[in-house]
This record gives structure tokens, sequence and C-alpha cells, in this order.
């Protein structure tokens, strides 16, 4: 039961609807710690805050290079801690589990998108069965739903496409389904679609905006990319005060 996965899992358990999961973003092992002495019991890497630490434009990050970067943000505190991974880098389900649990995270998130296209869902529920066949237990499958990103509305029901691509998602075996951007009016109603915890992406504006998308139906809130930028924004606020501007 003390398995980083076991761990992490628990943890979107018996939730009530006012108290989210909240999981910071780290990007390197200096902001994971900061996290986890702030006293947050997992963590969730954003690939577009690993990358922009990196040099590297969103979606743009070397496999070898995410997996090293997470690897150490892993090392570098005690708390489980789920990795972003985009849609997986072309890799086979095996290699890639084999390089998650190498790197030592206790989930992924799985996007159902490449290069800005949607995926085939039944395409994408199959790759998560492998994943979950490979992994077993091991991992926390995340699987991010992106028809609020790529989705065309003026041709589908965006909200009818996103509970079908979530539902074939949790039956193939993932742990919680992530429709990005999705507003906060239809979070009740996809947390209402499916069986497993729902992850909302939120905006970092303190614990009450955090307990409306509890009680809307997200079990797990996490917040891509914002604290790196904020954190970023704070550094160049800081040297305009070294050059006295």
């Amino acid at each position: 039961m003390n398995e980083p996965a076991s761990v992490f899992r628990a943890l979107h358990r018996g939730r009530a609807p006012a108290d989210p999961l909240v999981l910071p973003g780290p990007w390197d092992a200096t902001s994971a710690r900061v996290f986890e002495d702030a006293g947050f019991a997992a963590l969730a890497t954003p690939s577009a805050g690993v990358a922009a630490s990196l040099g590297h434009a969103d979606g743009q990050t070397p496999a070898a290079e995410m997996f090293a970067a997470v690897g150490r943000i892993v090392r570098a505190v005690s708390v489980p801690v789920s990795a972003d991974i985009e849609s997986g880098y072309g890799l086979a389900p095996a290699e890639l589990v084999e390089r998650l649990l190498e790197a030592g995270v206790a989930g992924c998130n799985l996007e159902d998108s490449t290069d800005g296209v949607l995926v085939d869902p039944l395409r994408q529920a199959d790759r998560l069965a492998e994943v979950r066949a490979v992994a077993g237990d091991r991992l926390f499958v995340n699987a991010r739903v992106d028809t609020y990103v790529h989705g065309d509305p003026d041709t589908v029901d965006v909200v009818e496409e996103t509970v079908a691509r979530a539902r074939l998602y949790a039956e193939a075996g993932a742990d919680c389904v992530y429709p990005i951007m999705a507003p906060a009016d239809d979070l009740p109603r996809l947390a209402g679609a499916v069986t497993v915890p729902l992850n909302a992406l939120g905006a970092p504006d303190g614990p009450s905006a955090v307990r409306r998308l509890g009680e809307l139906g997200a079990a797990r809130i996490t917040f891509g990319p914002q604290l790196q930028r904020r954190a970023a924004e704070a550094v160049r606020d800081l040297a305009d005060r070294l050059l006295g501007r």
C-alpha cells in the first residue's frame, strides 16, 4: 500500500465536494520542494512548464529530456508525482510505461490529440487499455480529453463528444478523466456522466476558486503551466527592481 501509485490513487477517493485534491505543477526540483514544504500531498508536472524550464516551446521537448526532468522532480520530493507526458511521444505502451516507472512517477496524463488534431476515440481507448494492461496498478492514468481545445463546436456537441470519449477512456482503464478547458458550467454534467474522478483545470486564485470547482463535480484540480508562468513574472518584476524600473 506504500507504493507511490497506491498512495496517489487513495488521495483521489472519498473526498468531500468542497475538498478536491489540489495538485500544483512543479517545473523543476526547486519548485517541487517548495510545493512539498508548503504541505501539498502530491504534485502533477505540466509539460508546458517543464518545457519552458528546459528552453523548449510547448510540445517540442524531446522525450528523453522530459523523462529526465520528471525524474529529477520525483527524486527531489517524498510525495507522489504525476507526469504530463502529452500524447506519449510516439512510444509504444510497453516502452512508455517502462520509462514512466523508471522515472519513479505515480501517474501520468495522456492526451487524445496529436499536433492539434483529435485522435479517433476508439484508437485512444485501445491505447489506454494497452497502457493499463502493461502498468497494472503501478500507474494512475489520467486520460486528458481535448475536445474543448481541438473540437469543432460547429459540427459536434462538444459536451456530448466529451462525455462519449470520457466514458470510453474510463471503460478502457483510465483512473481519471481530464476535459481540459471545460467551462465550469459543464462540470456537473461531465462529472455525473462518468464513474471515475474528474480533473478540472483551475486558476491559482485561492481556496474559494478551488472549492467552487469541487462543488461543481471536480475531484481533482490542476493548473497546467500557470504556476511556472507566474513565477517567471515574479522573476521579471525582480529584474525590473534591480534595474530601478
